[in-house]
């Protein structure tokens, strides 16, 4: 019993801490979407698809229709001969009546209709395929903020323990006189102004892990690793999901300008009525009397041509207008792409200079803790050295991850 419980225990645990201790840049990506409300919407686009195709498909049902109407005529169809037993048509006249038609042929009606909402359905799930896929870039500055907090900290503390032990030489040379009491203050007030800053990048990757776990709906804690990612150059081609909704966009036009030709075909239907009234369908019988008709029916609205043209040019300048969005947005994204690329170039020679400056200055530092130790320099001398170490390791970690966002943007750019 105890083994099954320390077993469950465990299976919680992990259950818990599952997808917290590592994290990547893609998994992120998949759990922000996953999270954002508007994914909901997928499941009622889905439906609103499966409903408008049902209601079109029964188009080629039966029609079943009820009427009735009350005239009063001026006048009425008179034999110019008296006949015993027919009376004179009534001017008040009373019809309510019932039909059922069965379609034969609708010009296509009810197929271009199921195209046009199919088509209808897929720019809605694209258009929200594009919204989710705004998510990724301001999942890529929490991420990569979260990174350059960390590395910042790393160096700082690097620094934090280089001066913590050049106090611990000078307090001991204190204590043998061959230092004085200002030498080990100087370095105690340096000490205290990294602790600032170290409170200062934590309280700021904090932030970023509080933002991007309320994107991903995770707890993300300081333990909690964010790998480092690494992007291999995207192919030379874009394929940003606006570009599917631009085609979609196209192809809905497309079926629009199909349903407005089966609009102007002609109509045929078998159809037969039931009525009741007064006269019947027997004009000598001026009495109520049920009735009955049936037949073929064909239909021609005629006045669906008085706007087809127009409303075909209409459709031609939205796709027009469809092409033109197209090659501006590939033409402006052309544009943010060659500006991201400049700026990896930029940074990746940036970040070679700072790997040489970080090498000279690990040298000149080595060189006066050597110096500090024999008591050639002082300690302000020797904090001088340590800080410009500090700063060529900070503007490394701040161009190296720079250089990742900039990747991040050129992909997200591109849509790979």
């Amino acid at each position: 019993m105890k083994t099954l419980i320390a077993i469950a225990l465990i299976l919680v645990s992990a259950r818990i801490t599952h997808g917290q201790d590592v994290l990547s840049l893609t998994e992120c990506y998949r759990l922000a979407e996953s999270n954002y409300p508007g994914i909901t919407q997928r499941h009622l686009i889905d439906l609103a698809r499966e409903y408008s195709l049902e209601n079109a498909g029964k188009g080629a049902l039966p029609r079943i229709s009820f009427g009735g109407q009350a005239t009063y005529q001026s006048d009425v169809t008179q034999i110019p001969v008296e006949m015993p037993g027919v009376e004179p048509l009534s001017k008040d006249q009373y019809r309510v009546f019932a039909e059922v038609s069965q379609p034969l042929y609708q010009g296509g009606t009810v197929g271009a209709l199921k195209e046009q909402e199919r088509n209808s359905s897929e720019v809605e799930h694209l258009q929200l395929d594009v919204e989710l896929y705004s998510i990724r870039a301001r999942v890529n500055e929490l991420y990569f903020g979260v990174l350059l907090m960390e590395e910042q900290h790393r160096i700082t503390a690097l620094r934090k323990k280089d001066l913590s032990s050049a106090l611990a030489k000078i307090n001991a040379m204190v204590l043998n006189g061959t230092a004085i009491r200002s030498s080990a203050a100087s370095l105690e007030a340096e000490l205290l102004k990294v602790d600032q800053r170290l409170v200062e990048i934590e309280s700021g990757a904090d932030a970023y892990r509080t933002m991007l776990g309320r994107f991903i709906n995770e707890q993300i804690g300081p333990d909690t690793r964010l790998e480092r990612a690494v992007f291999e150059p995207p192919p030379d081609v874009i394929e940003r999901q606006e570009l599917r909704v631009f085609d979609a966009q196209r192809r809905l036009i497309e079926a629009n300008k199909s349903m407005l030709a089966a609009r102007r075909k002609p109509r045929l239907e078998l159809f037969i009525q039931g009525g009741y009234g007064r006269p019947g369908l027997n004009m000598l019988k001026n009495e109520f009397d049920l009735y009955y008709l049936g037949g073929l029916r064909f239909t021609w609205l005629l006045s669906a041509y008085y706007t087809a043209k127009k409303e075909e040019q209409l459709l031609s300048l939205r796709q027009q207008s469809i092409d033109v969005q197209r090659e501006t947005f590939l033409f402006n994204t052309a544009i943010q792409l060659s500006e991201y690329e400049s700026e990896i170039n930029k940074l990746l020679k940036l970040t070679e200079v700072d790997h040489r400056i970080i090498r000279l200055r690990t040298e000149v530092r080595e060189t006066a803790r050597a110096q500090l130790d024999e008591g050639v320099i002082t300690s302000s001398d020797f904090i001088r050295e340590v800080n410009a170490e500090d700063q060529a390791k900070q503007d490394l970690a701040l161009h190296q991850t720079q250089l990742l966002l900039a990747q991040a943007r050129y992909h997200f750019a591109s849509g790979h």
